[in-house]
């Protein structure tokens, strides 16, 4: 246990939440700010992508005691389901028996996460907006506007778990020295949902990803517990297919019907929703320093935004509370050991997965429907499975193990560099499964 601190914590989203569940654990007064309502009292947005939990963000709720009720608002997903152009829906299984990624609903993660930290003792403030953070006294001020009178709230330590746009990092990015970086990337995204049957069932496999691969586009489809599915299109902001050639209901009916005529009468609300629901960007935020004056670290999107095509935004997050209370646990009270062995341990880690989620948007949109990309990965599973000792997929070393982010970047390169090698064997379609394309990665992986 160590010594009592005074905490704040900006920012009440799912790695806020969890951040006040383990400082609360380790006996520390938790403030939390947010300058949104309270996500339980409000109707959601239409803004959000369903979560996909795996192995890292179990790891943290397990340490954090709250696993288990976590587990009742998840579906598992253990395959992907094709709906390519023109073929039979197809499945891609994730991992071998028994591995799935885990279906959850952002909003009811958020309300539960919130309702788990106030049931440790956490305090939480909505509707109070930060406006200026006076780092090396650890004190922050909050009012209605920028002009109106502020409050001053005095801290031992404060955390920016505020998100992509953070206003804890707006004030370091003041301080010299302090290394920025956005990127935007030309795709939007905007959420659609396929409601349950009349019995309550879902209306597509519900232990399936669903991808519908269109090229520079795609939709994807994550099912809910109650019936639904959270549908996500994502598609480039401009061009000839694009969300700025989608403007009338006429426009949206003819998009539907050419590219996803499977679907389109199973979408509720299809034409208002698409007009309603907001086109939201997706950026990738690099900093560093996280840590300020021992009294002060970012963490989650915070520290490092990251496009959501490999499902690890959360779980990253997630990664790094579970990181956090290692360092607690080992330098006690010493903040200054605590923070720059966080930071220093998670910096290379979350810029090797911001690298690979932009690499799995390409995956996804393209290669998924791909005939000789599905036979790349088919050699790969065939090879995986024989020499497990040799040769594990990246997307497992990413979603089923805690393995470090960075290693499995560097991995997967060697893999791919492999592979390319591979593929260029000719008649490879019929070789594939032979001895001497498995003698061959041996030798490779040996060299």
């Amino acid at each position: 246990m160590q010594k009592q601190k005074n905490v704040a914590i900006v920012g009440s989203g799912l790695v806020g939440s969890l951040l006040a569940i383990f400082l609360r654990k380790q006996g520390h007064k938790v403030t939390v700010f947010d300058r949104r309502p309270d996500v339980r009292t409000v109707q959601f947005s239409g803004r959000s992508i369903n979560l996909a939990m795996s192995n890292r963000g179990w790891k943290a709720l397990r340490e954090a005691g709250v696993e288990d009720e976590i587990r009742k608002l998840a579906l598992p997903l253990d395959k992907r389901a094709m709906h390519v152009e023109g073929k039979s829906v197809y499945f891609q299984k994730y991992g071998e028996e028994g591995e799935a990624i885990y279906s959850i609903s952002r909003g009811v993660l958020n309300r539960k996460m919130i309702d788990l930290a106030e049931e440790a003792g956490a305090t939480f403030r909505f509707e109070e907006k930060i406006w200026d953070v006076d780092m090396p006294n650890a004190k922050l001020y909050t009012g209605e506007s920028e002009k109106s009178p502020w409050t001053e709230y005095q801290f031992d330590l404060i955390f920016g778990a505020d998100g992509a746009f953070s206003r804890t990092r707006h004030k370091m990015q003041r301080q010299s020295r302090f290394n920025y970086s956005q990127h935007f990337i030309d795709v939007g995204y905007k959420e659609l949902t396929i409601p349950a049957n009349a019995d309550g069932s879902h209306k597509l496999d519900n232990s399936s990803f669903h991808i519908w691969p269109r090229g520079n586009f795609m939709l994807i489809a994550m099912p809910n517990l109650d019936g639904s599915f959270t549908c996500t299109l994502f598609m480039p902001f401009e061009g000839q297919v694009s969300f700025e050639t989608i403007k009338t209901e006429e426009q949206i009916d003819q998009f539907f019907e050419t590219y996803f005529p499977d679907i389109k009468d199973e979408i509720s609300n299809l034409k208002k929703d698409f007009l309603k629901n907001p086109t939201s960007a997706m950026v990738t935020i690099k900093c560093f320093p996280w840590s300020y004056y021992d009294k002060i670290t970012l963490v989650g999107d915070s520290a490092h935004a990251i496009v959501p095509f490999y499902g690890q935004g959360m779980n990253a997050g997630f990664e790094d509370i579970s990181v956090l209370n290692q360092k607690m646990n080992k330098y006690g009270d010493n903040w200054q050991m605590i923070f720059e062995e966080y930071q220093n341990e998670r910096k290379p880690n979350t810029d090797a997965i911001a690298e690979l989620s932009y690499q799995n948007f390409i995956e996804m949109s393209s290669k998924t429907a791909d005939p000789l990309f599905l036979l790349r990965k088919k050699i790969e599973k065939k090879f995986a499975q024989s020499h497990p000792e040799l040769w594990a997929p990246l997307y497992s070393r990413v979603t089923f193990s805690d393995n470090a982010y960075a290693e499995a970047l560097e991995t997967g390169n060697f893999q791919k560099s492999i592979m390319d090698r591979v593929m260029k064997v000719p008649d490879i379609e019929e070789k594939w499964d032979s001895e001497e394309i498995e003698n061959m990665i041996i030798d490779l992986i040996k060299k």
